[in-house]
């Protein structure tokens, strides 16, 4: 813990959601209290799971390069969702958000992210050497990813590429039938 959050530590932090609690119950309203409380446990849940992972990943890291295992933990959505809520997260936006499209199943590739409006505008990514593209992953299945990962990105757009690229010019080429000697040019004669 650091010296920022030592002064509030886990002492007073159980004393003051009972003293909220309780005024919630004085409140009289049984509805928000039981809401208050669901609130409470949900939080408790969210933040237990995430630190049980980063200890899982800290147990199965001994021999490893810390390099890998914090790796390991930026790339697990609930850590790195933890980091991001907590303003903790060691990447910047841009890296957060190619972390995040790493996991969509049909490759794309980022057009533009603007900050100011949350707005990712995103391409299929040509697959293999054909020049044709997969399937335009869903930009909701995407903005769930994100979430997690960057939160900033509030709205995911997905661009067609169609009219932007030229079609593949495929060759073919027919192939002699067995057996059949195909005609070779006389090698140049030098004199």
């Amino acid at each position: 813990m650091s010296a920022a959050t030592g002064a509030f530590g886990a002492e007073r932090a159980g004393q003051r959601i009972d003293e909220v609690l309780e005024q919630l119950t004085a409140a009289g309203d049984r509805n928000t209290s039981e809401a208050a409380e669901e609130l409470v446990r949900v939080l408790m849940d969210f933040y237990g799971a995430g630190l049980a992972r980063i200890l899982d990943r800290l147990r199965a890291a001994p021999g490893r390069e810390t390099g890998d295992t914090l790796d390991e933990l930026l790339g697990d959505d609930l850590v790195s969702s933890l980091l991001v809520l907590h303003d903790l997260h060691p990447e910047d936006t841009g890296t957060r958000i190619g972390r995040a499209l790493t996991a969509v199943r049909d490759p794309v590739e980022v057009v533009a992210f603007d900050e100011s409006t949350g707005i990712l505008r995103l391409r299929a990514a040509a697959a293999g050497g054909c020049g044709c593209t997969g399937a335009p992953a869903a930009p909701q299945s995407v903005e769930n990813l994100l979430a997690c990962f960057a939160p900033e990105v509030t709205t995911v757009e997905m661009e067609s590429d169609s009219a932007d690229r030229e079609p593949a010019l495929l060759q073919i080429q027919t192939r002699p039938p067995q057996g059949v000697a195909t005609a070779r040019p006389a090698p140049a004669r030098t004199s």
